[in-house]
């Protein structure tokens, strides 16, 4: 065989064998793609990822590390040790923007390999690949541009999946408030009625969307009513469930306890029952008889409210503990107040003794007491436009840090 032909020969292999790689290349591209597109899971893709490095690439080291949320994970690797490359995440390799040969001024632990790929998805850094021992020195180069076509497309296709399930969660988490919204609406009395003995009026301004505060107005008769307030545990759903489940419970007891004790103590066998004390909420409910002039109430560890009557302002404190908590409530203390001159009575959850200015001040219960014994005289929904002002003046930023909820009752003796 003559040096030409020999020459001729050797480029046809040359040719041949390099055909072969860009068909095998054209191949796993191609069903890698089918795989994205039959929406494979991500531990499938980085099995299929793996067995095409390993046995169609030739190669034998590697680690795949990908981008979880906050955290970094090797999630496929081949002769190397899964848990030394994921810890070893750092500067190290957070400052490769390109293609990157692996030198001796590099990282220890990325001796054994011979390059780094790095994957950018929207400027942001989602995965790397630690590729080493690639085999045939005459296709290294080819080898490492496909490697690195086949690791971008994985990567991006992993993390579309990921920002896709963050979306789902995110449309989830939107439909239950959306949800716990309505609900709430339905409970939360957005309107009192007008009665020449009494007035009502209430603020209501949730954390979120949703909050766990709720109060009530119920009538019994022209010159007796129930009102109550409470702060529920949890926000969403579950807790828009349960104050669902408190308000048709609470509606009923009122009309057949014989007492507020016998009411409370039902009122907290039903959430215990449904909860297993996993939720639990404060309560304060209030029985007032304008003909009989007197009124009664228990105070289940919530924020004490304010009762103004003259020049006087006391805290309805009589009570038990919070409802939920136990199967049984052992001791009710019911409180009792007799009116004897125009009242003003001021319910509200603990977001508003929470509320903070920028000097860290916290508006106490002694602003509001010097606030309602300033406006005590004012119709209820004139003093809680003045209460909202005064909130608006202690923090100008309005920031909420809880739910707030305001019930205010004026009684005309």
């Amino acid at each position: 065989m003559t040096y030409i032909m020999k020459s001729q020969l050797l480029e046809k292999q040359r040719l041949e064998k390099e055909l072969h790689l860009k068909q095998l290349q054209i191949k796993s591209l191609l069903t890698i793609t089918q795989a994205i597109n039959d929406n494979v899971s991500a531990a499938g893709l980085y099995n299929m990822y793996k067995s095409f490095l390993n046995w169609e690439m030739g190669v034998k080291k590697m680690a795949l590390i990908v981008k979880n949320d906050d955290d970094w994970e090797c999630v496929s690797s081949i002769n190397a040790a899964a848990d030394v490359y994921e810890k070893s995440i750092g500067p190290e390799l957070l400052v490769f923007q390109r293609l990157h040969k692996i030198t001796e001024s590099d990282a220890f632990y990325l001796h054994e390999f011979d390059v780094v790929i790095p994957v950018f998805h929207k400027s942001l850094p989602i995965a790397y690949a630690l590729i080493g021992d690639c085999g045939d020195n005459e296709d290294i180069y080819s080898k490492i541009q496909f490697i690195t076509t086949i690791t971008n497309v994985v990567a991006v296709a992993i993390e579309n999946k990921r920002l896709f399930k963050q979306q789902l969660e995110q449309e989830r988490l939107k439909r239950e408030i959306e949800l716990a919204s309505e609900v709430q609406n339905m409970l939360i009395p957005s309107s009192f009625p007008k009665s020449s003995l009494y007035e009502l009026a209430s603020i209501y301004k949730p954390h979120f969307n949703v909050g766990g505060d709720y109060f009530d107005y119920i009538p019994i008769s022209p010159t007796r009513f129930v009102i109550c307030i409470a702060d529920i545990s949890g926000k969403g759903v579950a807790a828009a469930l349960l104050m669902a489940n408190f308000q048709a419970n609470l509606r009923n007891l009122t009309s057949t306890a014989e007492n507020l004790t016998e009411l409370v103590q039902k009122l907290n066998e039903n959430v215990y029952l449904i909860t297993r004390s996993d939720k639990f909420l404060t309560f304060f409910i209030a029985y007032i008889d304008l003909e009989e002039r007197v009124l009664r109430y228990i105070n289940a560890g919530h924020t004490p409210p304010l009762c103004a009557m003259g020049d006087r302002i006391t805290l309805l404190k009589e009570g038990c503990t919070i409802i939920g908590a136990f199967d049984r409530i052992n001791e009710i203390e019911e409180g009792k107040v007799n009116l004897k001159d125009e009242t003003t009575l001021v319910l509200f959850t603990d977001g508003l003794t929470d509320l903070k200015n920028e000097s860290g001040q916290y508006f106490d219960e002694q602003q509001i007491k010097a606030f309602l014994k300033k406006n005590r005289n004012m119709h209820a929904s004139d003093l809680n436009r003045s209460l909202m002002s005064e909130m608006e003046s202690f923090n100008h930023e309005l920031r909420f840090p809880d739910d707030i909820a305001v019930l205010t009752c004026k009684l005309f003796i």
